[in-house]
């Protein structure tokens, strides 16, 4: 083992995450007087500098490290606490750094000026830890607890500006839906530890201690694989429990595009290669069906946002259920690859159109113009103002369409060859797997390109304005350079030599998993063809629509408003969930007030009325003959008391009586 630092691979690893929250625990400490950022930006340095050269070269292919230590212990049963290195979670550790590392640098002047700056630090070294404990895990409880940290940390940075009702919803929204999943995950470990009696990673998938059954096709194993599916679903933002992530982009872009690229919704992605051992065909087979349904349902509400930072969240929907359609077939090697490159250039679109929305933010705060700095309506013609982050923003799109030269291109052509092999195998309707993912990467083109068209080509809307002398300039080097680093980034040298063949990135073949099915040497041929062919003629129809002003649909078009208001799927989830449960809740409380209290009501007041009637024979009939007895007692006793009164008198006198009275009785007998 290579180490490039004198240090352990697990103590490097362990500072790594530590780094960030010691800038959190400094910045919280220090309030308002951190708004530099200088402390959150020299932790995220460190650790991406350790992770590289302390923790990802000595481990990568090279060799599995880990160490425990007892957390705690109930009865025979101890839990450990500790770090996992190996190829998979190294990778996965440096990428959090590497994109968290341009957006530190680009907030610095993004988030300049912000009167909330210190708690913008604050959060993000927090929300940077969260995920960088989550990478490294020994075991599913403690990556559960740095799962629920990162969505607690995300609902902090979505709901940022406080001040704006829409924040305030969004994360909210984000924090529920995330809580369904979080559900799932929970089920999903209770069942793994039910059955295997341990949550430790290294000893639950070592096949020398045989803890997983030999069978797969067992009842807990599916429904702890559909358990933990659920919690990806959430997190990663997977139909129906996507509708969270468009709104999310309530948050500040810098925040989006670290959330989107590699860390938050990126974390479903990384459980479920993760766990993989634990899938049985059933639930991969759900994961590729719902996988296959959420690239295409977002891709296609992608196409009718006006939103810029709208389309690229739901492109970032769209290319996450490409990824779940890779763990789904048994690529989760391609899943991970496209993860990777998913990270640099989706980050690098959002920290673009970040810088858009920046300078047409000041643009508005200088004309009093009242527009909406996100509208893509609102731009047009920035190539000729922004002329580099136009071509930033173009080598991102060009990545995210799939096109030659790009690390999209060799990454989404991975998973749909190998969906297509799958399939191939398979047969039947099963081939409609990869037919739809061709579909969605032809989508993903055309709105990509579009977005592309709208916002740099053609002439800017205001430009009556911006020629009077309004100042609209370039991003500034601040926001440029992190931006220029991430393009480098969307290209194919950076994951492998081979323009064409995927097998060759180096992550594919450190990853490299053992699949059912044969490789097929044409669909190397044929579907990368179709895929650049579709694509350019996706953009050539953009460019005739958007830019030759030959839109042929108008506003009210049925399938425009379809994508636009994102399948309806809010208003759905607002009658049926939201006024379904407040009419639900209703009803209850009309019951509980009416029949339920008025039960207890009535029960109250026949009790009352029935103490009342045993207090009247209590009190007039047992105590009444009570005191009759006593009475009656008393009354004789009183009698016979003056009859012993030691007068010799009254007893001649009683005795007369007595005679008196036998006398009377004789003579009247």
């Amino acid at each position: 083992m290579n180490t490039a630092l004198s240090i352990s691979p697990i103590i490097a690893s362990i500072l790594v995450m530590l780094l960030p929250l010691l800038a959190f625990v400094l910045q919280a400490a220090l309030g308002k007087k951190s708004i530099s950022g200088n402390i959150a930006l020299t932790a995220i340095i460190a650790s991406t500098i350790i992770s590289l050269f302390g923790v990802f070269l000595p481990i990568w292919n090279e060799t599995t490290l880990l160490q425990k230590w007892t957390w705690f212990t109930i009865g025979e049963h101890s839990l450990h606490i500790g770090i996992l290195l190996n190829n998979l979670t190294a990778l996965m550790q440096l990428i959090v750094c590497i994109i968290a590392l341009p957006v530190h640098i680009y907030s610095r002047s993004y988030m300049k000026g912000d009167p909330g700056i210190h708690r913008y630090w604050m959060y993000l070294s927090l929300f940077c830890f969260a995920m960088l404990g989550l990478t490294v895990s020994l075991n599913l409880l403690q990556l559960y607890i740095f799962w629920e940290l990162v969505g607690f940390a995300s609902y902090l940075l979505i709901g940022f500006w406080f001040t704006k009702e829409s924040a305030v919803q969004a994360n909210k929204k984000a924090f529920l839906i995330n809580r369904i999943g979080d559900i799932g995950f929970l089920v999903g470990i209770g069942l793994v530890y039910a059955n295997c009696g341990t949550l430790d990673l290294s000893v639950l998938f070592n096949p020398a201690e045989a803890l997983l059954p030999s069978d797969k096709n067992t009842g807990w194993l599916t429904f702890a694989g559909l358990a933990f599916f659920l919690g990806a679903m959430a997190k990663s933002a997977q139909f129906p429990l996507h509708v969270w992530l468009a709104d999310a982009m309530e948050g500040p872009t810098s925040v989006s595009s670290l959330i989107h690229a590699a860390t938050m919704v990126a974390a479903g992605v990384f459980l479920l290669c993760t766990v993989f051992p634990l899938f049985n065909s059933t639930v991969l087979l759900v994961i590729t069906l719902i996988g296959t349904l959420t690239a295409l349902s977002a891709a296609v509400f992608a196409l009718g946002q006006y939103d810029i930072k709208k389309v690229l969240a739901f492109s970032t929907v769209s290319q996450l259920g490409f990824m779940m359609v890779g763990v789904g077939i048994g690529a989760w090697d391609a899943a991970m690859f496209h993860l990777a490159t998913h990270a640099f250039f989706k980050c690098l679109l959002f920290l673009c159109a970040g810088a858009v929305i920046h300078e047409l933010a000041h643009f508005k705060a200088k004309t009093q113009l009242d527009i909406d700095p996100q509208d893509m309506r609102n731009m047009g013609g920035l190539r000729q103002i922004m002329p580099k982050t136009f071509i930033c923003m173009v080598i991102a799109s060009l990545s995210l369409a799939g096109f030659p030269l790009t690390s999209g291109y060799l990454s989404k052509d991975s998973i749909v060859i190998s969906a297509y092999e799958w399939a191939s195998q398979l047969g039947g309707v099963y081939l409609l797997i990869p037919i739809l993912l061709i579909v969605v990467s032809l989508f993903t083109a055309f709105y990509i390109g579009r977005l592309i068209f709208k916002t740099f080509f053609g002439s800017f809307k205001y430009h009556t304005v911006f020629e009077a002398g309004t100042p609209f300039h370039e991003a500034p080097k601040a926001m440029l350079i992190p931006m220029f680093f991430l393009a480098a980034g969307s290209l194919f040298p950076l994951f492998g030599t081979s323009l064409t063949d995927y097998h060759s990135a180096w992550i594919i073949h450190a990853l490299e998993t053992t699949t059912t099915y044969p490789a097929l040497a044409s669909a190397h041929i044929f579907i990368p063809v179709i895929l650049t062919g579709g694509a350019v003629l996706a953009w050539f129809i953009g460019w005739q629509w958007y830019v030759k002003e030959k839109y042929p649909l108008s506003a009210n078009n049925p399938l425009v408003r379809f994508a636009y208001k994102q399948g309806y799927l809010d208003e759905f989830n607002d009658r049926v969930f939201v006024k379904g449960t407040v009419g639900l809740s209703r009803h209850l409380y009309a019951f509980d007030r009416r029949v339920v209290d008025g039960m207890t009501t009535f029960f109250a007041w026949f009790v009352r009325q029935l103490a009342v009637v045993v207090y009247w024979i209590d009190k007039y009939i047992v105590d009444g003959l009570v005191n009759l007895v006593a009475g009656t007692t008393y009354y004789i006793g009183h009698l016979v008391r003056h009859v012993q009164n030691g007068q010799l008198q009254n007893y001649l006198g009683f005795a007369l009586t007595i005679v008196v009275l036998g006398i009377l009785y004789l003579l009247i007998k």
